[in-house]
C-alpha cells in the first residue's frame, strides 16, 4: 500500500509539473513592432527585423515580432504592451506612425527601453491645430531616459541617388513619394540636389535635366500607382526614385511592363532583389543603427533621452556596395562622392530652410541645370 501511495504521489507531482510548464508562456527579450507592413517588405520593416535578429541570435537573446491589429496609435499601444506582457525588455518601433504611442507608454514602463526610428515622441495628432492626444494636456516633446529616438539623413541618402542617376546618363529623371512626410521629402529634396551637383560636375548644358515630382498620397500598392508611373515612363522619364515603400512596387511592376528601358531607384534597404529594373537604392542603414542601439543597451552604455541622427559621418545612410545595375556608375567616384558628403564639403538642404517656404523651389531657382515638374 505504502508503495501505491508513493507512486499515486509521484504521478501526482509528475501531472502538476506538466500542467505548470504547459501553462507557462513562451517569453521574448527583444520585441519588434510593425507599422503598416510585415518584416518581410523589403523596407523599413524588415531592415529594423534584420538588426534585431542579428543581435538577438549572436548574443542568444529571445526576441520576437507584433503587428498591430490596425493603423492606428491605440492599436500600437495595444501591441506594444502585448509584447512587454510577454517579457519584452526592449521594443524597437520602426517609423514616425509611432511617435504618439511611445509618446504614450514611455512613462508607463519606465523600465523598458524604447528606439524609435524616423521619429521622436510627443502627443500632438493635428500639427495644424496643435491639438493633442485626448486628456494629454498642451503639445510635449519629452523624450524621456528610457527611449533612443533615432533619424536619418535622408537627403544625404537622395543625393546620392541622385548623383549617380545623372551620372550614369540619365537625364529624364522621376521621383515619386509616398507621402509628403518629413522623411520622404528629404529623400526627394536630396535626389534634385544630387542631380544638379552631378550636372554642374559634367558640366553639362543649361536645364539639361529634368525632373517629374510628385507625392502618391499612400505607401501602399496600387494599380493607379502603377499607371502613373506607366505614363511617365512612356512619357519619357528613364528612371524613377520610388522613395514609397510598398508603392514602389507598383513603380517596379510599370518598369517591368515597360516597352523599353525602364529603371527604377529603391529606398530604405537594398530592393534590387525585388525587380531587375533596380539600379541601385537610396538606404538607411537600419539594420545597423538597430544592432548599434541594441548594443549600447545590453553593455550599458545606453543614452536614452535624446533624438540622434545618422549620416554618411557614420556610414548611417548610402547607396548598396553592388553596382552592377550601372554601367558609367563606378565604385570609386562613388567613394569619391561620398567622401566629400561625410566630410560635409556640400551643402544639402532637408525637408527645411530658414527662410524659405517652398525648398524645392528655392533648390530649384538656386539651379540652371535642373527642372522640376509637377510638384504637389
Amino acid at each position: 500500500m505504502k508503495r501505491l501511495g508513493l507512486s499515486l504521489l509521484s504521478l501526482l507531482v509528475m501531472f502538476m509539473v506538466i500542467t505548470m510548464a504547459s501553462c507557462q508562456k513562451d517569453t521574448y527579450e527583444i520585441a519588434l513592432i510593425t507599422d503598416v507592413g510585415t518584416i518581410d517588405d523589403k523596407s523599413f520593416n524588415q531592415g529594423a527585423w534584420e538588426g534585431v535578429e542579428r543581435y538577438a541570435l549572436e548574443n542568444d537573446i529571445s526576441y520576437e515580432y507584433y503587428q498591430p491589429a490596425a493603423k492606428t496609435t491605440p492599436a500600437y499601444v495595444e501591441a506594444i504592451e502585448l509584447a512587454i506582457d510577454n517579457g519584452a525588455e526592449v521594443v524597437v518601433t520602426p517609423g514616425f506612425l509611432f511617435e504618439n504611442a511611445i509618446w504614450t507608454v514611455q512613462t508607463e514602463y519606465p523600465n523598458v527601453k524604447f528606439i524609435l526610428l524616423d521619429g521622436s515622441p510627443h502627443n500632438v495628432i493635428n500639427w495644424n491645430t496643435m491639438e493633442t492626444l485626448p486628456d494629454s494636456g498642451d503639445p510635449d516633446f519629452t523624450v524621456e531616459d528610457n527611449v533612443l529616438s533615432i533619424f536619418y539623413a535622408e537627403e544625404e541618402s537622395g543625393f546620392l541617388a541622385g548623383y549617380a542617376a545623372v551620372k550614369e546618363g540619365f537625364t529624364e529623371l522621376g521621383f515619386m513619394g509616398g507621402m509628403a512626410v518629413p522623411a520622404v521629402i528629404r529623400f526627394g529634396h536630396g535626389f534634385v540636389q544630387g542631380a544638379d551637383y552631378a550636372a554642374e560636375e559634367m558640366d553639362l548644358a543649361q536645364d539639361a535635366i529634368n525632373i517629374r515630382y510628385t507625392y502618391l498620397g499612400t505607401f501602399n500598392e496600387d494599380a493607379a500607382y502603377q499607371t502613373r508611373a506607366a505614363s511617365w515612363f512612356s512619357g519619357g522619364i528613364e528612371v524613377i526614385f520610388a522613395a514609397a515603400g510598398g508603392a514602389g512596387n507598383s513603380v517596379m511592376k510599370a518598369a517591368e511592363q515597360h516597352d523599353g528601358d525602364a529603371y527604377v531607384i529603391g529606398v530604405d534597404v537594398d530592393q534590387s532583389p525585388e525587380s531587375e529594373t533596380v539600379i541601385t537604392s537610396a538606404k538607411k542603414e537600419l539594420n545597423n543603427s538597430v544592432y548599434d542601439a541594441l548594443t549600447s543597451i545590453y553593455d550599458g552604455s545606453f543614452e536614452g533621452g535624446r533624438s540622434v541622427t545618422f549620416d554618411a559621418t557614420i556610414d548611417g545612410v548610402g547607396l548598396p556596395e553592388d553596382f552592377s545595375g550601372f554601367e558609367t556608375f563606378t565604385q570609386a567616384m562613388y567613394e569619391t562622392i561620398y567622401d566629400k558628403v561625410a566630410d560635409d564639403e556640400i551643402d544639402i538642404y532637408g525637408d527645411t530652410v530658414e527662410g524659405q517656404d517652398d525648398v524645392l523651389a528655392f533648390i530649384d531657382s538656386e539651379s540652371p541645370y535642373v527642372v522640376v515638374d509637377e510638384r504637389d
